[in-house]
């Protein structure tokens, strides 16, 4: 069964599985103990803390650990808005993050502190300088994602981040949908990710807090994880999690290709065979893995279990959303077509297959579900057209040739021609005489390996 929701939740890399079996054997003990066990489990855990440092580009002495992406945000919020109280209570954002963040600028709001939502276009990025003028003097943290987890539009981050430090804010970047595909470029000052999103194991996060940033961790101290991420560490999963990075990151460049390819397939099928629907997101800046449609007259809780049915896992709207009755927040910033909406993520190692078996079984999907709900029918878009086109009626009768012949002539420009291969004798009357009864071009009679050739030239 075709897995196409990696955005919520990627495949475990193999890698991460041997990793995690291993580290299971080695890295039971305590690491902050001098004995022997302690002194390997520290040694696991260093090498970890290393590689991810080296994926996230930051130093090892700035990154810790965490319990989960969501965990990582909350403490990133939190710890450096405390931390730079003294400047103010104002806490800037994009309208498009993940709800980790929503929820935390929701809290702190709670809390007697203020917040602004910079819009976004309707591709999904905001205008740095719109970001900019967002930014106040009593601005504590500006937050904004790598990459949307929803549409897969990349945001201007190192625009941005240029533009915070002039203003003298710390940006914190979100990068749980960006980071198995690259580093975040530009000068951010805080950093979060979520293993379950590259392929390592679910609950497991990463919180990078770049040297000079004031950040002053909220609620109870703790000895670990230099007292930003209270708990004993799960050192297999943390091992898992680094090993499935690198890993990853090594994959990336060929697989980013190959995917990107397949989400250009879907992005232009889906236009053409899927009438009144609205593909949405930056069609260039983007996550080279996910696509994102919404289709008109179209429930999309109904769609997807029809998917599902037919062999298909794919996503709708947000992951932390689609379960409620909230339209997604963020095709509401966008201002896009909420109803009927599909995510399509594609895991490392997708096939080509699957997809285009995908793209055959979705149109009628639709199709069924608008009937069953009692929409409007509207003309599909015709197939684009190509530059000719050889009708193979060899075999078969008249009229059968020219029926065939009349079948396909729209579906060339004008100018092009379509050839009818046939043997029947009659094809040598009835064509030129189809030609002149609909005003086409009748070219000629070409010779070929059975039968005749028929070329004609499309006028009108």
């Amino acid at each position: 069964m075709p897995y196409f929701d990696a955005a919520s939740a990627a495949p475990l890399h193999p890698v991460a599985r041997q990793a995690l079996l291993a580290a299971l054997d080695e890295g039971w003990a305590d690491p902050a103990r001098l004995y022997r066990e302690g002194r390997r489990a520290r040694l696991l855990l260093d090498a970890a803390r290393e590689a991810a440092a080296d994926a996230a580009g930051c130093r090892p002495d700035e990154l810790v650990f965490t319990s989960s992406g969501t965990t990582a945000v909350h403490a990133g919020i939190a710890g450096a808005l405390s931390g730079r109280r003294r400047v103010g209570r104002h806490l800037a954002l994009s309208a498009v993050e993940h709800s980790s963040v929503l929820h935390a600028a929701a809290a702190h709001e709670a809390a007697g502190g203020s917040s602004t939502e910079v819009p976004v276009g309707r591709s999904g990025a905001v205008d740095p300088a719109a970001y900019a003028g967002a930014l106040r003097s009593d601005t504590a943290l500006a937050c904004l994602q790598s990459a949307n987890h929803e549409v897969g539009t990349e945001q201007p981050v190192a625009e941005v981040a240029a533009l915070c430090a002039e203003a003298g804010v710390p940006l914190l970047v979100d990068a749980a949908q960006s980071l198995g595909w690259g580093p975040v470029a530009g000068g951010w000052s805080l950093l979060t990710g979520s293993a379950h999103k590259w392929g390592g194991p679910a609950g497991v996060g990463l919180l990078a807090v770049r040297k000079g940033v004031r950040f002053a961790p909220q609620g109870p101290a703790g000895e670990r994880e230099s007292g930003r991420a209270p708990g004993f560490e799960n050192l297999p999963a943390i091992v898992a999690a680094a090993a499935s990075l690198r890993a990853v990151r090594d994959e990336a460049a060929a697989e980013a290709v190959r995917l990107r390819a397949l989400v250009d397939r879907i992005r232009s099928v889906v236009a053409e065979r899927v009438g009144d629907v609205e593909v949405v997101g930056d069609p260039e800046r983007r996550l080279p893995h996910l696509v994102t449609f919404s289709c008109l007259y179209v429930d999309g809780e109904t769609l997807l279990h029809e998917l599902d049915r037919h062999g298909f896992s794919v996503s709708s709207g947000s992951s932390c959303t689609s379960s409620t009755l909230e339209p997604s927040h963020v095709l509401k910033a966008m201002g896009v077509l909420s109803e009927g909406n599909v995510r399509v993520s594609l895991p490392v190692g997708t096939a080509e297959a699957d997809v285009d078996r995908f793209l055959e079984v979705l149109p009628g999907v639709v199709a069924e579900v608008r009937e069953r709900l009692g929409a409007p029918v509207s003309a599909l878009p015709s197939p684009a057209p190509v530059a000719s086109l050889v009708v193979d009626a060899l075999g078969r009768r008249c009229p059968i040739p020219v029926i065939e012949l009349a079948k396909v002539i729209g579906e060339v420009p004008v100018g092009a021609t379509v050839t009818v291969l046939a043997d029947d004798e009659a094809a040598r009357l009835d064509i030129p005489a189809w030609c002149e009864m609909r005003e086409q071009e009748y070219v000629g009679e070409e010779p070929a390996d059975r039968g005749s050739a028929y070329v004609v030239r499309r006028l009108s």
